[in-house]
């Protein structure tokens, strides 16, 4: 079998860190598979995959519409003959107009959010036609998400295969020790954008850090907000207690060394961060958006709470004044991460791959 995936870019975010995933898995199964990117990049990424022996297609794409990367990608379908188109993100038009008449047996696609929030209007208008016409199978993260994509786009439950984000689990480092030191960890990664709702995490922060003044924040991640985020800190009078440690290439250490772990979220699919939290046994907080609730069980396994800094705030005090919470939630959201195993996310792909989802 032969599958080639088609994703924008390499950076370090979620959609790109679970290709990095499956593409590894699908290797290990003796799988002929490979990544095409659109754009031209060099990343932590990149290197990791190369360093293992994938192969990286890069398209250059120009930024904007670019037709030319429909051509390119028609040259590479008739050059590669895969059997598998898989996409990700806003790559998803360019292949189903590529793949149009070539042939491709399978062309799947993986919705990495809520439905309404993936795409633009006119490439959910187009994906749209795609679907009905069983075109392209698309692939939810979650229930909630595949609701959305139900909702959005009209298609049946049964068109709509479920296939969870997976991690590398080997990799995360198990925490034993629930008890804080002289200073209370709280730890958040992800991109800073929108969606991350960085400054309601903030607000949230502030409101904890006057009644546990023993505590920091740590941030890792990049992006478009970077410098409004460490500007609204500055503002808030907590720079020093706030760090930014920019894009990090291993975060395991970081997440077991956390005493608290924050996913405070206007919106999100599968988090892989989370996922790694999960697999590390550190307790959680996020937000009950998107697929979260599928992952983790409010009081159970995680705090989950509105998207409202006081709740937030409400909930790290929680953690913080009680051990045996922090470790009952932490051990058993460590128990429910082997769902989210990158072996697993790669053996339900497979099996769509060979049309055995339904």
């Amino acid at each position: 079998m032969k599958v080639l995936q088609v994703i924008p870019n390499l950076h370090m975010g979620g959609a790109e860190i679970m290709c990095e995933a499956l593409t590894m898995e699908l290797m290990k199964k003796g799988i002929d598979a490979k990544i095409i990117s659109l754009y031209e990049c060099d990343t932590p990424l990149t290197k990791r995959l190369l360093s293992a022996g994938a192969e990286i297609i890069f398209l250059d794409k120009k930024v904007g519409v670019d037709l030319s990367i429909v051509k390119k990608l028609r040259k590479i379908f008739k050059q590669e003959r895969p059997d598998v188109v898989h996409s990700h993100l806003n790559a998803q038009k360019y292949v189903m107009v590529a793949a149009r008449k070539m042939g491709i047996p399978n062309l799947v696609h993986t919705v990495h959010s809520v439905a309404e929030k993936e795409l633009g209007v006119a490439d959910r208008f187009l994906a749209k036609r795609f679907y009905k016409k069983k075109t392209i199978i698309p692939v939810a993260l979650s229930e909630q998400i595949q609701k959305t994509i139900v909702d959005v786009y009209g298609v049946p439950f049964v068109s709509v295969p479920i296939v969870s984000n997976g991690v590398d689990l080997s990799k995360c480092m198990f925490k034993k020790d629930y008890a804080i030191g002289s200073t209370i960890e709280v730890l958040h990664i992800g991109r800073f954008s929108q969606e991350k709702n960085h400054k309601g995490l903030i607000d949230a922060f502030k409101l904890f850090h006057q009644v546990k003044p023993h505590s920091v924040l740590t941030l890792i991640g990049n992006g478009d907000k970077f410098d409004e985020i460490k500007e609204y800190v500055d503002e808030n009078g907590l720079e020093d207690v706030v760090r930014f440690l920019g894009l990090q290439t291993e975060v395991h250490r970081y997440i077991h060394d956390a005493d608290i772990f924050v996913l405070p979220s206007h919106y999100e699919g599968i988090p892989m961060t989370l996922i790694e939290a999960m697999g590390t046994g550190v307790p959680i907080i996020a937000t009950a958006v998107g697929g979260v609730p599928d992952m983790l069980t409010n009081g159970e396994s995680a705090l989950l709470t509105a998207v409202d800094s006081q709740d937030v705030a409400d909930a790290m005090l929680k953690l913080a004044n009680s051990a045996e919470l922090r470790e009952r939630l932490g051990k058993n959201a460590l128990a429910q991460s082997v769902a989210f195993s990158s072996e697993e996310m790669a053996r339900r792909y497979i099996a769509i791959y060979q049309g055995e989802y339904k």
